[in-house]
């Protein structure tokens, strides 16, 4: 546990009951840290609200304890330089809470969650910053544009989040399937019949254009014909070939009608 001379024991106790719950459970966009040996500094990072012209910014930020703490509100700075009416050039804070309105029952957790608050809703009557507190009251888009180019050039970027359901490289390169191995069924116009598909190529299943002769000739087909196919299951020897045959059904339904034809010419002979 720290010690620390300008704080008495029964409060570095109380600081660290409350900064181990706001490590724990941190207010929204605040993250907290401490020298384990000093507590009577707090260091905060504040991310800039959405919808703010500090949005996609992160302002660092200090709480320095006096040893009267917490009879007395400690006294809050801004370490990123930042363009707003309640903040002065030296990174002063000028909130309510921290003066006027303290009470030692509110905690560090309080303060920290009403200084961003102070980012989203400025107060101008009570302006450290002349000038972001005129711009504000007479022309918002100005002061905006200010604060957005403040944010720009001295604010902390903000890590990236990652949200649920968007995959990592590493998991899509391990989900990733080559495709130039999955077999895709071909059908050659040369060799197809009555529904006969023929496999791709490959070293242990050759198609069926591979199987021609010296001469170049495709096989005989005959009235039924037949389809070859070797399946080859890994480790394990070749498995014996799988015949299957298809009826030429085109070719019988040709000469039925050939004959039904030829029954109507002599029919209209006799006529």
């Amino acid at each position: 546990m720290a010690t620390n001379e300008n704080l008495p024991p029964n409060v570095i106790k109380q600081l660290a009951r409350e900064l181990k719950n706001l490590d724990e459970t941190p207010p929204e966009g605040i993250k907290v840290g401490v020298n384990d040996d000093d507590f009577s500094t707090i260091f905060a990072d504040i991310e800039g609200p959405a919808g703010t012209p500090y949005e996609n910014g992160v302002f660092r930020m200090k709480l320095i304890l006096s040893r009267d703490f917490p009879h007395s509100p400690p006294k809050g700075y801004f370490l990123t330089k930042i363009f707003h009416p309640n903040i002065a050039t030296n990174g002063e804070i000028c909130v309510n809470t921290l003066k006027r309105d303290w009470n030692p029952s509110l905690g560090l957790r309080h303060v920290l969650i009403v200084v961003r608050c102070l980012l989203i809703e400025p107060f101008p009557e009570s302006a450290l910053n002349e000038q972001a507190g005129k711009l504000l009251l007479d022309n918002y888009d100005e002061y905006a544009r200010h604060a957005r180019l403040f944010t720009g050039i001295h604010a902390i970027k903000p890590k990236p989040k990652f949200k649920t359901g968007v995959r990592s490289e590493s998991t899509a390169a391990a989900l990733n399937v080559d495709q130039t191995h999955a077999p895709v069924c071909i059908v050659d116009p040369k060799t197809a019949v009555s529904g006969a598909v023929v496999q791709p190529p490959t070293p242990l299943a050759p198609s069926l254009n591979n199987m021609k002769g010296a001469s170049g000739q495709e096989p005989p087909i005959t009235a039924l014909n037949t389809v070859v196919e070797i399946g080859v299951s890994s480790g394990s020897a070749a498995a014996p070939p799988v015949v299957v045959t298809h009826k030429k059904e085109g070719l019988v339904k040709a000469q039925a009608d050939k004959k039904k034809i030829d029954a109507r010419k002599k029919s209209l002979k006799r006529l």
